[in-house]
């Protein structure tokens, strides 16, 4: 799962890392959403419901990439895109922190592992310590930089995803 505020380059990532050609439900904006979707200046589409990728591991494992729509009036499909949901990646837009509290707080509430990603459409004006202050996020939670553009930038994001998950599921293993 891909979530974060409007804006933030879900679409993006998903497309820029799939294998197959995402299934995309992103619709022109149009004047009924003025004064309701707030994002960044010039933005012309957004996502309705939301976005679906896949990457194949080998010939049995699938990872399946769902994109959350960012704008406040579709958060209610996020509780039933998070069910059986693994982990999620929070992509964050540091001109606009302030959006990413609420699916910080909906992963944490669902009890969701997440990691986060700063995506880097310009460069950045804060360092990563005073990105984690900014959002709260605990010492236990990966925060890292990206390109949601760049295949590999997005790549390396799911990779940290997949590593954090593989350590939780470690540690809870070993526990007595």
């Amino acid at each position: 799962m891909i979530v974060g505020g409007f804006g933030v380059g879900k679409t993006t990532m998903v497309r820029s890392v799939s294998e197959i050609r995402p299934l995309s439900t992103e619709e022109t904006m149009t004047q009924a959403g003025v004064g309701i979707d707030q994002g960044p200046q010039g933005k012309t589409t957004t996502t309705v419901a939301f976005d679906f990728g896949r990457i194949s591991l080998d010939e049995r494992m699938v990872l399946y990439l769902f994109g959350a729509p960012g704008q406040e009036r579709f958060w209610f499909l996020w509780d039933r895109l998070f069910s059986g949901t693994l982990g999620a990646v929070v992509l964050v837009d540091t001109r606009r922190l302030s959006d990413s509290w609420y699916a910080i707080d909906r992963l944490e509430h669902h009890g969701t592992p997440f990691i986060v990603a700063r995506n880097n459409f310009e460069p950045p004006a804060h360092d990563l310590s005073q990105v984690r202050d900014a959002l709260d996020l605990s010492p236990h939670v990966p925060l890292i930089d990206c390109d949601a553009r760049r295949r590999d930038s997005s790549k390396q994001v799911l990779i940290s995803l997949v590593d954090h998950l593989y350590s939780l599921s470690t540690a809870r293993e070993n526990q007595p």
